[in-house]
């Protein structure tokens, strides 16, 4: 039974060993799959060399050794957690593989999410029953998208991850849920270990099996941490895994609204995302995903404060970084457009 935060330290070793171990297994495999992102291929392609997108396969074989090997506890809505996660991996590898149609996707991940509610895994903030599975469906798809719009540089989208997971391991300690601590901390080493290969010059990229996967957990854990455990109201702590995840939500309503002010798609990937407007302010490109990075680490340290501080102030600390986020859109979309961020 886990009861504190050192009981955590042997999922975190074998996910990461799993997925040092795992790494260069994968990257064979994936290239033999035909899971390899060609360079040129579509305007915002610009690496170099063709690199297997086998980061959804090592980020959940990673997962699944963890438990297998330690055999964590395993509630009703960790499996559905879990079960909902592995159908995330094998369409995000089908899509890695045959590149699927939006709608598709969007089919794969409202299933997904009727799988956390199936299981029990549901935003209860309203009470009206339509309302709460709006919000939920809302949460999952909109956060698994969020990381895979985000994840537009080596590292990127592994690094806001980490600090999610690092966050959500502590506070669900905290919340007395220790079956939510395991899995934050597998994902903590299943990330750092797969990290050693995204970083640049990057062996893997994660592609959509891999950003949507760790979306779709994030998204998970957001809603299935129940802070009332430890007695705080919940007026105090809904709104904590959006600032914990803020970044990845910034850079998508950045995306969608610069892209619907241009009348361009959604759905198709450009140069438009945060990371891209970093470089074209003059930021190199480790530079600008440090950025990203400390922001997000901000954020988690603003959503600690906020657990301890009066109902007001929480509030209106939120308040104040949406204000911030909405001013820094409006900041970065009245700027002359960088190339790759004109009207198409």
């Amino acid at each position: 039974m886990i009861t504190r935060l050192s009981d955590l330290f042997p999922l975190i070793l074998v996910s990461a060993l799993a997925a040092l171990l795992g790494g260069p297994l994968w990257i064979r495999l994936a290239r033999r799959l035909g899971l390899v992102d060609v360079p040129g291929s579509a305007p915002h392609k610009t690496h170099r060399f063709p690199t297997p997108l086998a980061g959804g396969l090592l980020i959940a074989t990673s997962l699944g050794a963890a438990y297998l090997i330690l055999r964590p506890d395993v509630t009703r809505p960790l499996a559905g957690i879990l079960g909902g996660a592995g159908l995330v991996a094998v369409w995000g590898i089908a899509d890695d593989r045959r590149n699927l149609a939006p709608p598709a996707k969007l089919a794969m991940q409202i299933v997904a999410g009727l799988v956390l509610v199936a299981a029990g895994v549901q935003v209860h903030i309203t009470q009206v029953p339509v309302l709460d599975l709006s919000l939920t469906m809302l949460w999952v798809v909109g956060l698994t998208n969020a990381f895979n719009f985000v994840d537009s540089m080596d590292g990127l989208a592994l690094g806001l991850a980490a600090v999610a997971a690092a966050f959500f391991m502590l506070v669900t300690i905290d919340s007395g849920q220790p079956e939510l601590a395991s899995l934050a901390a597998a994902m903590l080493g299943a990330i750092a270990g797969s990290l050693f290969f995204n970083i640049t010059p990057a062996r893997l990229f994660l592609g959509d099996s891999g950003s949507q996967l760790l979306g779709y957990l994030l998204a998970a854990l957001g809603i299935a941490y129940t802070p009332g455990h430890a007695g705080l109201p919940q007026e105090l702590t809904w709104f904590t895994p959006i600032v914990v995840m803020g970044v990845p939500i910034f850079d998508t309503a950045l995306v969608v609204l610069s892209r619907l002010r241009r009348r361009a798609p959604i759905y198709h990937a450009g140069l438009d995302h945060t990371y891209h407007r970093l470089l074209a302010l003059g930021l190199e490109p480790a530079r600008s995903v440090l950025v990203m990075q400390l922001a997000a680490m901000l954020l988690a340290l603003a959503a600690f404060v906020a657990l301890d501080a009066p109902v007001w102030l929480a509030n209106s600390m939120f308040g104040a970084l949406v204000l911030f986020g909405l001013t820094l859109i409006a900041l970065m979309e009245g700027r002359r457009p960088a190339a790759g961020l004109e009207k198409p």
